[in-house]
């Protein structure tokens, strides 16, 4: 393409906006969720997953996820594994639940191809306006309750207590204190603004723990890009083993939890970016085919749920409108694709404080909770606080769209609920009941 058929089909007059603004916002938004590289294998490890085969899975889906969300719906936004749905598939479901990380790749498989098909029929469009908007805020910031809670015990800071089921760490352990002065410094260039600070964190608390021999040297920084030969294809020979109802359960939960990671995600950046228009955000469908089809591919390569990240807000802020800032974004992965042996001195301290910041970021989403409704106080509620504490997104969710119409009956507004709630709240019930 020569340089005005590229600036035409992404509309840079239209969006106002320049190569070198659009450049400058990829390479922002790609610091920002550049974290994921280091993060996500780390927690996929724990379910028995190859770290290399995850690292190489992560960054291809992100280059693909990116490329698809810029080029099909035209959106400067970022495609990565889901920071929430990654604990969710390991510490929930592979250790939680005991199901092999096979089968839960392959439930994710599953979930992504349903994901393509309510996609396609816009179902998912319609079922986004159904679904109270405070439930929606009350699932995203229950998530980030969860995902800080990993990143405290990770870090630490967070430990079993037979008594008190948990209490504080041993801060005077050196991996403590190097996680405390990570979450220091990332904290405060964060509140700087300085861009990509959550990737920058990583690498000072890094460089910081190797001084201190709390962290080994690596031998090598460049390298051969790991193989993906050990997750690559596993979901086509475990197709058979989804059909059983914990299975099953937890097909629904990726979905369900995926649908409303993105739903919230992709709304709150289309706003940002002045995407809306009379209250439509455009090619919306287009963005939400591009978000499910890289679940699949995803699934394929060997990682968990991808999603649009809202790391992306940061890029936008930093003049991003249009899709070749995903298209940038796509080009800073592959070129990441050559930095793996760094992977081996990342220690779950290194990375606790991103999961803590992460989460921090995603539990503020609950301010935009109608909080003087107390028929909305209590499903909310009951949802965030949930999750962390039976260390399950599904039952948080789950217990919440119970509450809900309870709450709502009783107010005598159980016309205003949609008759897709109650069934949802139904469906919930029955996993209670027959599953757990």
């Amino acid at each position: 393409m020569g340089g005005h058929i590229v600036k035409d089909f992404f509309q840079f007059a239209q969006r106002r906006t320049s190569y070198k603004q659009e450049t400058l916002a990829g390479i922002t938004t790609f610091l920002s969720m550049a974290y994921i590289l280091v993060v996500n294998p780390m927690i996929l490890s724990q379910s028995g997953m190859d770290q290399g085969a995850v690292f190489t899975a992560t960054a291809v889906s992100a280059i693909i996820g990116s490329l698809l969300i810029g080029l099909l719906a035209n959106f400067p936004i970022g495609i990565a594994p889901s920071m929430g749905l990654n604990s969710f598939f390991t510490f929930s479901v592979c250790i939680g639940m005991g199901i092999p990380w096979q089968t839960t790749l392959t439930g994710v498989f599953i979930a992504g191809i349903l994901f393509i098909l309510l996609s396609l029929f816009k179902i998912r469009e319609m079922i986004i306006n159904i679904i109270p908007e405070d439930l929606k805020y009350a699932i995203s910031g229950g998530i980030g309750f969860f995902v800080a809670f990993v990143g405290l015990k990770n870090a630490g800071l967070i430990v079993g207590n037979s008594d008190t089921v948990v209490s504080i760490g041993d801060l005077s352990k050196p991996t403590t204190i190097l996680a405390i002065i990570g979450f220091v410094i990332t904290v405060m260039m964060m509140v700087r603004r300085i861009g990509g600070a959550i990737f920058y964190g990583m690498v000072i608390t890094t460089i910081i723990g190797i001084i201190w021999n709390v962290i080994d040297k690596p031998t090598h920084i460049i390298g051969a890009i790991p193989s993906m030969s050990p997750t690559f294809g596993v979901v086509f020979h475990h197709l058979d083993q989804v059909f059983t109802p914990d299975v099953l359960a937890v097909i629904f939960t990726f979905l369900f939890v995926a649908f409303f990671d993105t739903a919230v995600a992709l709304i709150a950046i289309a706003s940002q970016a002045g995407l809306i228009k009379d209250n439509k955000i455009p090619n919306i469908g287009r963005a939400l085919l591009a978000d499910s089809t890289s679940i699949v591919v995803g699934s394929i390569l060997g990682t968990s749920t991808t999603a649009s990240m809202v790391e992306s807000s940061a890029g936008i802020g930093a003049g991003g409108r249009t899709g070749f800032t995903s298209i940038i974004i796509s080009g800073c992965f592959v070129i990441a694709l050559f930095f793996s042996p760094l992977l081996s001195i990342i220690t779950p301290e290194v990375t606790a404080p991103a999961l803590i910041i992460v989460g921090a970021l995603m539990a503020a989403e609950i301010k935009h909770i109608n909080w003087n409704k107390i028929e909305i106080t209590f499903p909310a509620f009951v949802t965030i606080i949930m999750m962390p504490l039976t260390s399950s997104v599904a039952t948080g969710i789950a217990l919440g769209f119970i509450l809900y119409p309870i709450t709502m009956i009783a107010l005598g507004k159980w016309k205003a609920v949609h008759p897709l709630i109650y069934i949802l709240s139904i469906a919930f019930l029955a996993y209670f009941v027959f599953i757990i």
